[in-house]
């Protein structure tokens, strides 16, 4: 496990600096309008610290996936307008990356000012980790900060490439992830339940593999259960399966088995005809799915299974719904099993993305202790790998 121990925004003097960071401001728009703000809530607090410890800062971001060429549809003008409101203050906001318009106004920024950068994926340097873009980025500031989790799995120029030329600390943000995640991961309180769910084995076989050596308890929910039931010797009728991971899948619950990791599956499922929001449905056991139907969530004594197995748990990690949650009439599991991780009084993460997602549509994040701004890169910390954007980070002496 890689152990992250890194300089934060208040071990560097920032006064009367130039600061560039990276935030993330990749937010959802419909017609031009912010949706969900909740990413550029989130980024306050280390602005509004370096801002008050008498900064310049230049903030920069990616959103959405311009290709690599200026496209105003995925213009960052709307998150500097949002900002201004978040922070009081205005937000000055460039017409490009590193062009003539950005640099003037980095070069006449003021401490106590913010300035933010355009898209910086509208170049397509950015991911690609130029070094020549990244020194340019550099170029502006004196310090680099980052706190975008959420692209910190990444090594673009922006997320990774500036920290060869600045002083790089992480912000809040950041400094929040990897220590919640990280403390669960290298020193949990116990017992450990991780709960993972989702579509596939194949997307989260790193993370089994990492969390089998860590958990007490063990619970697979969502689509990739069928391929464990399809291991096991069960028929699973049209249930999505992967036929080329079954060895491993054998190979995890022995793994479990040997060191005393409890491994539970579903024992009944939610089943339907065709994979359709209104198909038609039914309850059945998980050794007895009929051809011609397919595991669409998990079933009432399943969720009365994993709703138990969270009781006096003293960490809850969660990463991956039980089943297609968007869907009304296959929903119930993954709200039973954030309802049984909020009620758990556990330390409880939520891995970000589709689980984030359905917690906060819900209405349990307010009880949980954590959710993660980073789908992907919750996942990669969860699997143990090291993340380019932490990693470039400078280390605490």
């Amino acid at each position: 496990m890689t152990s992250y121990n890194k300089k934060t925004v208040e071990d560097i003097d920032v006064k009367g600096k130039k600061v560039l960071v990276r935030c993330d401001f990749n937010v959802p728009l419909a017609d031009g309008k912010i949706t969900d703000d909740k990413r550029i809530r989130e980024s306050v607090k280390t602005l509004k610290y370096l801002l008050d410890n008498g900064a310049a800062v230049i903030a920069c971001s990616h959103l959405g996936r311009p290709k690599g060429e200026f496209n105003m549809k995925y213009s960052l003008a709307p998150v500097a307008e949002r900002l201004s409101e978040l922070l009081g203050q205005k937000v000055i906001m460039a017409s490009d990356v590193i062009g003539e318009d950005a640099k003037a106004k980095a070069a006449a920024l003021k401490p106590g000012e913010i300035m933010l950068l355009e898209n910086v994926r509208f170049h397509k340097e950015e991911e690609k980790n130029d070094p020549a873009f990244a020194k340019e980025l550099a170029s502006m500031a004196e310090i680099y900060v980052n706190d975008a989790f959420g692209t910190a799995h990444r090594a673009h120029a922006s997320t990774a490439g500036v920290a060869d030329y600045l002083p790089a600390v992480c912000g809040y943000l950041i400094q929040k992830e990897i220590s919640i995640m990280g403390k669960a991961l290298e020193d949990p309180k116990r017992p450990f339940v991780a709960i993972l769910g989702g579509a596939k084995v194949s997307d989260k076989i790193g993370v089994i593999n990492n969390l089998i050596d860590k958990v007490d308890t063990l619970i697979i929910g969502g689509g990739m259960a069928y391929t464990f039931m399809r291991a096991m010797g069960n028929s699973i009728g049209t249930s999505i399966c992967e036929e080329d991971k079954l060895d491993l899948a054998r190979e995890m619950m022995a793994k479990a088995r040997a060191k005393g990791v409890s491994f539970i599956i579903p024992v009944d499922n939610i089943v339907g005809r065709e994979y359709k929001p209104d198909t038609p449905f039914m309850r059945i056991y998980s050794d007895a799915i009929p051809d011609g139907w397919m595991g669409l969530d998990i079933g009432p004594t399943t969720q009365e299974l994993f709703s138990k197995s969270l009781i006096g748990a003293g960490t809850v990690v969660w990463n991956g719904p039980m089943g297609v949650s968007e869907w009304d009439n296959f929903a119930s599991g993954t709200i039973a099993v954030a309802q049984a991780v909020a009620d758990s009084g556990a330390i409880s993460i939520i891995g970000g993305g589709d689980s984030a997602a359905a917690v906060e549509k819900l209405g349990f994040a307010d009880k949980m202790t954590h959710i993660s701004t980073g789908g992907g890169a919750s996942l990669e910390f969860l699997e143990g790998l090291e993340l380019p954007g932490i990693a470039c980070l400078n280390d605490k002496d």
